[in-house]
């Protein structure tokens, strides 16, 4: 009985760190196509184990978030680094802007993250601060250099980029699906359809906004209609189409 006790525990251990594993792939998934607040039952099923499973690895859903999204949150801390760095401000402010809406279009999760406070995450308070400083420290740079208006304000900024940053996923939605409608390669246009408001919003920023082209093709009328659709109460969410075990 003793031997048995003693082959059964590193069997048990070894059964937890892959129900742990199954689960953390699964919440990335479904956390990534529908958001953080996804109903925990379907990345249960999708794991492959019970809902008494999940709670006993993840007890609340912000453990689970912070445990799926703990190195992703950590990288944009390095990319903020980079841009404090940056000779160029404006140049640092922009680069480290383009690695913060690329991770927004591409992850409904890391949207939700990056644009709304969740109570209970650790690492997502810790990015948010260093988010705020970084934006803090190129703006009062660029006040100095006087490339950006002085009455500025680096919570102007982080409102209107949070705000910006809410619409990124339904507007690759909305490109992706003209494009599939079309018959063009997604790839090539819905993951960058965020450069344009973006450009639109940062020269609004500057003393002399620059007159270069903006990015990005300008979204047609039925691209808008299909974003404030996406945006909408009433979408028809991912999860709901989740099968039923």
């Amino acid at each position: 009985m003793t031997v048995g006790a003693r082959d059964g525990a590193p069997r048990q251990r070894r059964d937890a760190r892959r129900n742990r594993e199954l689960l953390l792939e699964a919440a990335h998934e479904v956390f990534t196509e529908q958001g953080l607040d996804a109903a925990l039952d379907v990345i249960a099923r999708r794991a492959g184990v019970g809902n008494a499973t999940l709670y006993r690895h993840f007890p609340t859903r912000a453990a689970l978030v912070d445990a799926v999204f703990r190195d992703s949150l950590t990288g944009t801390m390095d990319a903020g680094e980079r841009a404090r760095k940056a000779p160029d401000a404006w140049a640092g402010l922009t680069g480290y802007l383009e690695v913060v809406f690329g991770a927004l279009a591409a992850d409904r999760g890391s949207n939700d993250l990056m644009t709304t406070h969740l109570r209970g995450v650790d690492s997502l308070e810790a990015v948010h601060e260093h988010n705020r400083r970084t934006v803090d420290t190129l703006l009062t740079r660029l006040r100095d250099e006087g490339t950006v208006r002085a009455d500025v304000t680096t919570e102007d900024v982080l409102f209107g980029l949070a705000a910006l940053g809410r619409a990124v996923p339904a507007l690759t939605a909305a490109t992706a699906a003209t494009a599939a409608a079309a018959s063009a390669p997604a790839a090539e246009t819905a993951p960058d359809a965020w450069r344009r408001p973006l450009a639109l919003f940062l020269g609004g920023l500057r003393t002399a906004p620059a007159a270069a082209s903006l990015p990005a093709p300008a979204l047609t009328a039925a691209e808008l209609g299909e974003v404030l659709r996406e945006l909408g109460p009433h979408r028809t969410r991912a999860r709901d189409r989740e099968p039923r075990a």
